[in-house]
């Protein structure tokens, strides 16, 4: 039975294993300029030819200069912009939104710098579809949307699932597994801190392929321990994690480079994230772990 287990588990993993990382998040940046002026920035990720189908709101003052510019920007991202005069209004106080959440699954990461210096930064999806700028920025406000970034990627991110999923099936006792994860999020931030201050780039096509095959290397593991032998994961698990996390690091540090942090708080915004994606890999683990122990014996 824990053969048939096993090897059910594999069979399970091998037909999603070759999704991507998904966490393609798209940019709005707003950046408003001494004399009226205010440039606007939107990225998008490209996903089979198409756009994702999302639209900026900005205040109905702004009046665009002339027709926005575009241009690709990679084999999936799409980037444009567009220039507005604002009547001499201010952007503060008034309210951002992105239309078309109720079909696209995705984030779109809002960056406004105002003309008097302040920053602000947010985070818009499905249920969240609206930024209204407040009067004062606060780092709090950097960290808690790169905290949330950190944390919705890890629950919505299929392939960093099915990696903690096996780990479930390999490791055993909750220290250990709990060491073995956060062993995988510190590879997992050094990958991320490299590639978005530019240190490290490397293609996304052979990452996404290595993520993959990672998947599959470490099912083929919790197949072997379900056989009753003794292999380098069960035996070594924080070692493997580490290994691995360096590797998927790189599976969404392209997108984040992509879309960058402020400069001014790129300490900040790069703790918090990787906090999130600590947060979301432990309530996954809290969540799927019981249902295990709870499964009747093999």
């Amino acid at each position: 039975m824990k053969r048939v287990s096993g090897a059910l588990a594999a069979l399970i993993l091998l037909p999603v294993i070759s999704f991507a990382d998904e966490f393609s998040p798209a940019l709005l940046d707003i950046v408003e300029r001494d004399g009226g002026w205010v440039d606007v920035t939107w990225k998008i990720p490209v996903r089979q030819d198409r756009g994702l189908g999302l639209t900026p709101i900005l205040p109905d003052f702004l009046e665009a200069v002339g027709p926005a510019t575009g241009r690709r920007t990679s084999a999936n991202g799409y980037v444009q912009f567009t220039a507005y005069r604002t009547g001499g209004q201010s952007l503060t106080g008034q309210t951002i939104s992105v239309d078309g959440f109720g079909v696209i699954q995705t984030d779109v990461l809002v960056r406004i710098k105002l003309a008097d210096g302040a920053e602000h930064s947010t985070i818009l999806r499905l249920g969240k579809d609206s930024f209204t700028i407040p009067a004062q920025a606060t780092r709090w406000e950097i960290a808690g949307s790169y905290w949330g970034m950190g944390t919705i990627h890890i629950l919505e991110g299929l392939d960093h699932l099915l990696f903690l999923l096996v780990l479930l099936l390999i490791v055993s006792g909750i220290w250990p597994l709990v060491k073995t994860i956060t062993a995988f999020t510190i590879a997992h931030s050094i990958t991320l801190a490299l590639a978005t201050l530019g240190l490290v780039n490397i293609p996304s096509v052979p990452t996404e392929a290595v993520i993959s095959l990672s998947i599959m290397l470490l099912a083929v593991e919790a197949v072997r321990k379900s056989n009753g032998e003794r292999t380098l994961a069960e035996n070594y698990p924080w070692l493997v994690a580490f290994g691995f996390g360096l590797v998927h690091g790189l599976g969404f540090a392209g997108a984040l480079s992509e879309i960058g942090v402020p400069q001014n708080e790129v300490p900040v915004a790069l703790l918090m994230f990787n906090l999130g994606v600590e947060t979301g890999q432990l309530l996954f683990v809290v969540g799927v772990a019981p249902a295990g122990r709870h499964s009747p014996p093999a």
